[in-house]
């Protein structure tokens, strides 16, 4: 099972350039986390605990806005999220709801820290992959925000049941 978490992590951006033997030492101490359909791995505000990559299932991700929940994103096998977490430690900014029964892996700032003490260079390259799919995403969001400003007509969010 080790090897299969590790060919999945390998596949991700955020572990791209990492070693399997990095992967394996990253892995040993991470908790598997099993959540079922309509539990909430986490809730928006939240105080920050790590990231968890999506071994099995789907998932919501949604914000509250004025008293309505509103779809972000859905994420399935090999998607991770709460990767903000492990390099700003703010409350979460979003929540995340299973769709369907999940298994995940969990990965905590103390998980990090070890590889941290074990690996400096591979830890930095994580840090750095964290970073790039967080500017990716930014790059996204500043495109939208560009497009609304200069008055073009975006599709409405998705509103979700409370």
């Amino acid at each position: 099972m080790l090897a299969a978490r590790v060919d999945m992590l390998q596949q991700m951006p955020i572990f791209g350039g990492i070693s399997a033997d990095t992967l394996e030492f990253l892995l040993e101490p991470a908790p598997i986390v099993e959540v079922p359909t309509g539990d909430f791995f986490f809730r928006e505000g939240d105080p920050p605990h790590g990231m968890f990559v999506l071994e099995a299932g789907q998932v919501t991700v949604f914000k509250s806005w004025k008293g309505r929940n509103l779809l972000l994103h859905q994420l399935k096998q090999g998607d991770c999220f709460g990767e903000m977490s492990l390099l700003d430690l703010s409350p979460r900014s979003a929540s995340v709801r299973a769709g369907a029964p999940c298994t995940a892996v969990a990965l905590t700032p103390a998980n990090l820290y070890r590889l941290y003490e074990h690996n400096t260079a591979q830890f930095a390259l994580i840090q750095m992959n964290i970073g790039r799919e967080l500017s990716r995403r930014m790059r996204v969001v500043d495109d939208l925000l560009l497009r609304a400003r200069m008055g073009e007509v975006l599709p409405p969010p998705q509103h979700l049941p409370p």
